[in-house]
C-alpha cells in the first residue's frame, strides 16, 4: 500500500497540514489560491525508506509491524546492515538473518561515501565474513547487552577500524548519526498520526515566522 503524502501549506500564521491540498484556509475560509508562495502546498518528504533498495546502509524497523502501521514510538526497535544487493543482515536469538523481504519500510543511514570505491567493492566480503563470527552465534544474544545494535555497531566499527579510523561508541554513534534521523521520523509520523483522525493538523508558527 503506498504512503499517504503529507502537504504543508502557511496561511494565518500557521503551518497546515493535510493529505490533499484546501482550496480555502481552514482557519479564517478566505482562498488559498494567489495568497502567495508560502500559501502553496509543499509535500513533505517521508523519512522512511525501502530498506532493499538501500545498499550499504545502517536500518531501524520497529521488531513488529511497521512505522506508519501504528507504531507508537516506545516499541523495540530492530536495525540491521545492508549489503550492495539490499539484503539486510540482523542479528537475533537465532542467530544472523539474511533477510531480502521485511523491510521495506524502514529509517535508513548511508553508512559509505560513493567515492570510497575500494570499500564498496570489499563491502559485501568484509559484511559476510563480519557476520560469520562466534560473537554472533545463537546462544551468545542476550536482548539487553549482545544484540543487534551490538553486532550492527560492532560491523561499523570494524570497518572503521580497517580504514584506520577512530571506532564508535555506542552513544556517539547513537548521537551523531540515530537521533537526527529518528528525531525527523517522530515529527512525521505526530503529523501521519493527526490527519488520520482529521483532516487539518495545524501548528502556529512562532513570530518571527509569520508573514500574515
Amino acid at each position: 500500500m503506498a504512503e499517504a503524502s503529507i502537504l504543508r501549506v502557511r496561511h494565518c500564521g500557521a503551518d497546515i497540514f493535510c493529505r490533499r491540498a484546501p482550496q480555502l484556509c481552514p482557519t479564517c475560509g478566505l482562498p488559498l489560491r494567489g495568497a502567495g508562495l508560502a500559501a502553496a502546498p509543499i509535500r513533505l518528504p517521508s523519512p522512511f525508506r525501502h530498506g532493499h533498495r538501500q545498499p550499504y546502509a545502517f536500518l531501524l524497523r520497529p521488531t513488529t509491524g511497521t512505522f506508519l502501521g501504528g507504531y507508537d514510538g516506545k516499541s523495540d526497535l530492530h536495525v540491521g546492515i545492508t549489503n550492495s544487493h539490499g539484503v539486510v543482515y540482523s542479528y537475533n536469538q537465532e542467530g544472523i538473518q539474511r533477510a531480502e523481504t521485511g523491510w521495506e519500510q524502514c529509517i535508513s543511514i548511508p553508512l559509505v561515501q560513493p567515492d570510497l570505491f575500494g570499500l564498496l567493492q570489499q563491502w559485501d566480503k568484509l559484511l559476510e565474513e563480519f557476520s560469520l563470527g562466534e560473537a554472533w552465534l545463537p546462544h551468545r544474544y542476550e536482548e539487553g547487552d549482545h544484540n543487534c545494535y551490538t553486532y550492527a555497531l560492532a560491523f561499523v566499527n570494524s570497518v572503521l577500524t580497517a580504514q584506520g579510523k577512530r571506532q564508535l561508541s555506542k552513544g556517539q554513534f547513537t548521537e551523531m548519526f540515530v537521533i537526527p534521523q529518528t528525531k525527523r521520523a517522530s515529527k512525521y509520523l505526530t503529523l501521519h498520526q493527526e490527519l488520520t483522525a482529521k483532516d487539518f493538523y495545524i501548528v502556529p508558527l512562532p513570530d518571527a515566522q509569520k508573514e500574515c
